[in-house]
């Protein structure tokens, strides 16, 4: 659904004056908000959202040297140059349509989806999906930009993985990945630790409709087990879910033969963030209390006001089934609400 009111270009726009971390590297998640609000008929609560999300913000980093054709690969990967990445996607989307950037850059940033916690993949999704459902005007292909220049300066490979037996299916994959043996440090801390997962979906190519098929498998399977182990930890097991579905949201502007890796990428950041923070022992699934309407449901999300909550019911609604809201609602449940007064 495209936004014919302007607030979200307008809300881009404000987002543009800022970076896309804070405190360190903690990301700025305003832009896959306000993208989710207006996508789901909350528009007119984007403005008061970011008024009071604003404040943690922070401005670009300085600019540095300018990332070229000739040195970008030096770049690669370094935080420092956020700025100039961003600068160099900007050039890029301004000089070129958006679709033949994304399909230059998507192979080359896919081994690094995992690098800042999933959010730049899940930032450019997101930024995919409103090119795709209306126009392609300024303040959305500069959202493109400042996506794909967060991935490329945090762009961090997970490690050489091991693969293990073999997987009948997403959920059971997803139920044998190995949890990392260390769990008190922070995510870069616990991905490190990594050293296999089960083999899914297989060493066999796949064509391009079964790779989508075994996306949405993937989406959905991640999105249900959060109904039952999101209390693992609330906020960071939504990547799960979020990042392989940022994934499926970009597939209609990727060329087919991009589709399979981009499956076995969105497969290795949602079992590396399930190995990360899976609990010990699943709870039973929720009773279904409270809405079963998907935009009643939303608008619970969007009351609530935590980012996190709200990326994960938009991605719950994707998937469209009770297990599906019944995992939103456990989300609303378990995150702290950012407004008072919930």
């Amino acid at each position: 659904m495209d936004d014919t009111t302007g607030t979200l270009d307008e809300a881009l726009e404000r987002i543009h004056l800022s970076g896309p971390e804070r405190d360190g590297w903690l990301s700025n998640h305003a832009p896959m908000a306000v993208e989710a609000l207006v996508r789901h008929g909350q528009a007119s609560a984007v403005h008061r959202w970011l008024d009071r999300y604003g404040p943690k913000l922070e401005e670009m980093p300085g600019a540095g040297t300018p990332v070229t054709a000739r040195n970008w690969r030096e770049a690669l990967g370094d935080p420092r140059r956020v700025a100039d990445w961003t600068a160099y996607f900007e050039r890029e989307t301004a000089g070129r349509p958006w679709r033949d950037v994304l399909v230059e850059w998507w192979p080359r940033l896919l081994p690094g989806i995992a690098a800042g916690a999933t959010h730049p993949v899940i930032r450019a999704g997101h930024a995919v999906r409103t090119l795709l459902a209306g126009r392609a005007n300024a303040p959305r292909v500069r959202e493109l930009a400042h996506a794909l220049g967060y991935w490329a300066a945090r762009h961090q490979p997970l490690p050489v993985l091991t693969p293990l037996a073999p997987a009948s299916s997403a959920m059971a994959a997803l139920d044998r990945v190995p949890p990392v043996p260390e769990r008190s440090g922070g995510i870069r801390d616990r991905f490190v630790q990594l050293t296999g997962f089960p083999d899914w979906p297989g060493q066999e190519p796949l064509g391009a409709e079964a790779a989508r098929s075994a996306l949405q498998e993937l989406v959905r399977a991640s999105t249900h087990r959060y109904a039952t182990h999101g209390h693992g930890d609330p906020i960071m097991l939504v990547h799960a879910a979020t990042a392989p579905n940022a994934v499926l949201r970009t597939l209609p502007a990727l060329p087919a033969r991009l589709w399979e890796p981009s499956l076995r990428a969105a497969w290795a950041a949602a079992a590396a963030v399930t190995a990360a923070y899976t609990p010990r022992a699943a709870v039973p699934v929720p009773s279904p209390a409270g809405p079963a309407d998907a935009e009643e449901l939303f608008a619970r999300a969007a009351a609530h006001g935590d980012d996190h909550t709200i990326k994960f019911t938009d991605t719950a609604l994707d998937v469209g089934d009770a297990l599906a809201f019944a995992a939103a609602r456990r989300a609303i449940e378990l995150n702290p609400p950012a407004f008072q007064g919930y």
